[in-house]
């Protein structure tokens, strides 16, 4: 259209245009936010939905695996087997055991834990780990916390000698025996109702904290 033959009314049209394709425009941009807003929103009650499937899915194993580690710590103690072979094998006569035993609450990081089971008598306290699955890892931690409780126990003044021990249902890795007799751990087994501490190698000692 040349500059000769535009005309008022032509103008007008010109701008009626314009503002009809932007209008149309923004609502087409409109419309996309509102199907990506519900998009999202979908997506996030899916992953909402996820997440809470695989949180209960977690619960549910935690609550077997804790369930498995009670039963063990129950079998040890109860029948008396373990507390029985210390004393015939190692001569640690037991006096008193408690389970789950919490310590240092109010302390910091360094001197809190929790133990297992707790084996003791006036001049000894023997620390045990107890996993399904016994693992390297499993040792480390034994010896982790091994390492808070002679803290926590130096500031409450209790100077009695502190020795580790790690179970399991089974045993998964090679070398994780030895590697616990090289750090002066004990090592128990249990099968069904059988507990079993591994015979110690010549010149084994355990290690005292």
């Amino acid at each position: 259209m040349s500059e000769q033959s535009l005309t008022y009314e032509s103008v007008l049209e010109l701008i009626r245009e314009g503002t009809a394709a932007f209008q149309r425009e923004m609502q087409e941009y409109r419309l996309e936010r509102q199907r990506s807003a519900a998009e999202f929103d979908r997506e996030m009650k899916r992953s909402a939905a996820e997440f809470d499937r695989r949180m209960k899915e977690t619960d549910k194993k935690i609550g077997k695996l804790t369930d498995s580690i009670g039963m063990m710590v129950e079998n040890m103690v109860g029948s008396k087997k373990l507390i029985k072979q210390f004393q015939e094998k190692y001569g640690y006569i037991i006096e008193s055991h408690s389970r789950n035993k919490t310590f240092g609450d109010r302390q910091p990081d360094d001197m809190k834990g929790e133990i297992d089971l707790f084996l003791e008598n006036g001049e000894i306290a023997i620390l045990i780990e107890v996993k399904t699955t016994l693992r390297k890892q499993g040792v480390r931690e034994c010896m982790h916390v091994l390492r808070k409780f002679r803290r926590f126990s130096d500031t409450r003044g209790d100077k009695r000698r502190f020795i580790g021990a790690v179970a399991g249902a089974s045993i998964k890795g090679d070398g994780v025996v030895e590697f616990a007799h090289k750090n002066g751990i004990y090592v128990i087994v249990q099968t069904g109702d059988a507990v079993e501490i591994i015979p110690t190698p010549e010149g084994f000692q355990a290690r005292q904290w």
